[in-house]
């Protein structure tokens, strides 16, 4: 951003450099005097050795600044510097001095830029050393050894006077052996901001609070009732822990006026590790259950739910959504667009279930506030209508001598909330080291004071850092904001508050070309390929759930997944987001083939019509419904299904069980037909792979039918035969019943009158028998057989199973 005087604070020229360098050897000619008396050699020697730490413009003891409080001192208070000197050259240092000295005032943003990268330049100026008492020696330093120091002076000693930032510089003079005489052999320039008094306009300045975390849950879940989440790996219990990056991030937090700005996600997935979750064992096929970390879970949760219960908290999409790689590569896939309004949707529920507070989804935040116009159209187009930009990445206004307010109205209802890039950049990189965060500091606080002091003005101002800082750099910007809540030029306020602020209408509102975004973030994008798989996976995703008894065990996790397949936190690591979305697609495959028909062998038909029996097999957890079977004969004219080419059966299969399916055929020709099973949506998808089997018919000629037929009536004739035989047989016995009974009645009589006439009685010869009757007889093979059921005429049934 334009800024006034930005010149005063360049960089030394050559020609002022050496004029400098010049006047220094002329203050020494009374020591080099001295040194004429040495051999001619030693001379020659020292400016041989001076040469490369001239070259260098670093000195031979390194210095750090690794604290100073207050970080912005008032009258009345004691400056106190810490830190340590170490010797890295290969000389001895003697006569050491560690003393402070305060430079010129820093007037402009840019100027403390400047000094910022040349904070360990021997030649840049450094002002009067303060009084002598504030300072501390060493007889001695040794290479490689360090030394640590404290240095504490009162304010008033200090001697600053117009308010704004100074130059503080911490120096280290000594002598080596091989140069004997006072020297400044190292320096680290920091920043002290001077304002004792309260500015009648104070800016007001908004600090950003990420919680975001990269990507833990998959899409899977398990097979009993509550579902248990599958972690693809244990990462965010460390993040969460004590001392965590997360932990750190919350407990650091809940005392700073900020705005919280949460991913959704986040809390999704810690809510589902304060129950049982699983994360994948050793083998492929092993889950192991881990159970060490739920109270863990329950104990961040409960942090974050205090941290926030005052505090405004605003929801990213769920999963926080890269919106330039979707803008530059997922508009041009069909559906891209959906998944963001479906995790824009989800935020809010996510958010207020699980910490009952109402977050803001008004705002989208692309990677580093960079944008042009496709981002802004994307990052819109779900509701948002708040972009945070970053300063750098847009323009500041033509003329502009200060840094103008953060709204900015670009068009169309929208407002890029533009973040301020020299604060929201300064905490980047390695916090580790005491000097560093330190440094982070200070020049934190310079560059918002000087801001401050550009104008009367009221401005608001947005500080965005980086989306997932680590935990060193957490404590770094909690301690800045702690420093900037007790300063005198600035208050807090939060996003909500700025985004409403009146923009200033000489600030700039143009949005910056597709030309100017940034190529360094450009490469580290997600590919087309990436959304179209994402679409593919959705694609098979609603041809699955159609058919679920409960579809919500199946769209919430893996609608949730393909949010988290777009995510920032992807950037840089093409290989893992690649491993994942295929991950997503393969088990969402798994699930499908499920459901599936059981393969057939051929089948053979002996009559003229038959049931084929096709099985619908569910291995899935719940029933599935609304479902088609469609059986299809490829020959119609030699095998029919239910009279046609194709019959259709409506399928509904409980979990873990099999249906069969019944189809009525009709064969009108010998020979061999194929039969194609397929399962279908009710829309008409075809669902899962179709099964093909051929039919083997055999039908029934009309001679055989004919042979069949005389076989029929000859067994009727016999029947008939054997009916006519057994009743004339039985006639024959009733006349020869009564042929004796009437013999009997005539021997009755004639033995009566025998009696009355012993002469015409006549006795039969002893030992004969008497004749036997038909009954009596040996049974002949010709004779008729016992009489039995009549059997059935009737066809065979039809309702065997045909196939194996």
């Amino acid at each position: 951003m334009a800024e006034a005087a930005d010149f005063q604070g360049t960089s030394p020229s050559p020609a002022r450099r050496w004029l400098r360098r010049t006047g220094a050897v002329l203050a020494g000619t009374p020591l080099l005097a001295g040194f004429l008396q040495l051999p001619a050699g030693s001379p020659a020697e020292a400016a041989t050795s001076a040469a490369p730490r001239a070259a260098s413009d670093d000195g031979s003891v390194a210095v750090s600044v690794d604290s100073l409080t207050p970080g912005a001192p008032s009258e009345g208070d004691t400056v106190t510097v810490s830190g340590t000197v170490t010797n890295k050259g290969k000389k001895a240092v003697t006569d050491a001095s560690v003393g402070l000295r305060v430079g010129s005032l820093l007037d402009t943003r840019s100027s403390i830029d400047t000094a910022a990268k040349n904070s360990g330049d021997v030649d840049s100026p450094a002002g009067a050393e303060i009084d002598d008492k504030y300072t501390e020696k060493f007889s001695k330093l040794t290479p490689g050894v360090s030394q640590p120091y404290t240095i504490s002076v009162p304010a008033d000693e200090l001697d600053l006077g117009q308010d704004g930032v100074y130059d503080l510089s911490v120096t280290l003079t000594g002598e080596t052996s091989d140069q004997p005489w006072e020297q400044t052999l190292g320096v680290r320039h920091t920043f002290l901001p001077w304002q004792p008094d309260e500015l009648d306009a104070k800016t007001k300045t908004t600090f950003m609070w990420p919680l975001v975390s990269t990507v833990h849950m998959t899409a899977e879940t398990g097979s009993d009732e509550e579902q248990t989440p599958v972690f693809h790996d244990d990462d965010l219990a460390a993040e969460i822990s004590p001392g965590g990056r997360l932990d750190r991030m919350v407990a650091l937090g809940k005392d700073l006026d900020v705005t919280w700005v949460i991913d959704p996600d986040l809390l999704a997935s810690v809510e589902a590790m304060t129950t049982r979750y699983e994360i994948p064992g050793e083998n492929t096929d092993d889950q192991d259950v881990v159970g060490g970390h739920q109270e863990v879970a329950k104990r961040w949760l409960t942090e974050v739910q205090k941290a926030v219960a005052d505090k405004e908290v605003v929801a990213l999409p769920f999963g926080d959504p890269d919106l330039a790689s979707l803008a530059h590569h997922g508009t041009s896939v069909t559906g891209s667009l959906r998944h963001l309004k479906e995790a824009t949707d989800v935020a809010a529920r996510t958010v207020e279930s699980i910490l009952y507070v109402v977050p803001s989804t008004d705002y989208a935040w692309p990677v580093e506030g960079a944008v042009d116009p496709s981002i802004i159209k994307v990052a819109t187009s779900a509701g948002a209508d708040k972009v945070i930009v970053r300063g750098d990445t847009f323009e500041g206004g033509r003329d502009l001598t200060y840094t103008p307010t953060a709204p900015r109205p670009i068009g169309g209802g929208t407002t890029a909330v533009v973040a301020d890039a020299r604060l929201s950049t300064v905490f980047d990189g390695d916090m580790t080291r005491a000097s560093a965060s330190t440094q982070a500091v200070q020049r934190f606080l310079a560059q918002s004071l000087t801001l401050a002091l550009q104008t009367d003005r009221p401005r608001s101002v947005v500080v965005a850092p980086q989306r997932t800082p680590s935990a060193a750099q957490a404590q770094t910007m909690a301690e800045a904001i702690g420093a900037l809540q007790d300063s005198t030029w600035s208050q807090p306020q939060d996003l909500t508050t700025a985004a409403k602020s009146k923009p200033d209408p000489a600030a700039g509102t143009d949005v910056p070309p597709a030309s100017a975004y940034p190529k360094s973030l450009r490469k580290q994008e997600l590919p087309r390929s990436a959304f179209e798989q994402i679409a593919r996976t959705q694609d098979k995703l609603d041809r699955f759930k159609v058919i679920l008894s409960d579809q919500s065990r199946v769209v919430t996790p893996f609608g949730r997944a393909l949010n988290r397949g777009m995510a920032v936190s992807w950037r840089g690591r093409p290989a893992e987001a690649a491993i994942y979305r295929s991950g997503v697609e393969t088990y969402l495959d798994t699930l499908s083939s499920q459901v599936r028909l059981i393969e057939k062998s051929e089948t053979k038909l002996s009559g003229r019509s038959a049931t084929i029996p096709v099985t619908v097999q569910n291995n899935l957890v719940q029933g599935v419904e609304h479902l088609v079977l469609r059986l299809t004969s490829t020959n119609p004219t030699r095998l029919q299904i239910d009279g046609d080419a194709y019959e259709e059966q409506p399928v509904a299969v409980s979990g873990g069980h099999s249906q069969s399916v019944k189809f009525t055929t009709n064969a009108n020709a010998n020979g061999r037909a194929t039969v194609v099973a397929q399962l279908y949506t009710q829309d008409g998808r075809p669902y899962g792979q179709p099964v093909t089997f051929d039919v083997k018919v055999t039908e029934i000629t009309a001679t055989v039918m004919l042979v069949i037929g005389g076989g029929v009536l000859l067994l009727v004739l016999a029947g008939f035969r054997m009916y006519t035989q057994r009743k004339r047989a039985a006639a024959r016995q009733a006349e020869e019943r009564e042929q004796d009974d009437a013999a009997d009645e005539a021997d009755a009589d004639a033995a009566d009158k025998g009696a009355k006439n012993p002469a015409v009685s006549e006795t039969r010869p002893t030992g004969e028998s008497a004749p036997r009757t038909r009954e009596d007889a040996p049974e002949q093979p010709s004779d008729p057989a016992p009489d039995t059921a009549p059997e059935s005429a009737d066809p065979s049934g039809t309702g065997e199973r045909v196939d194996r």
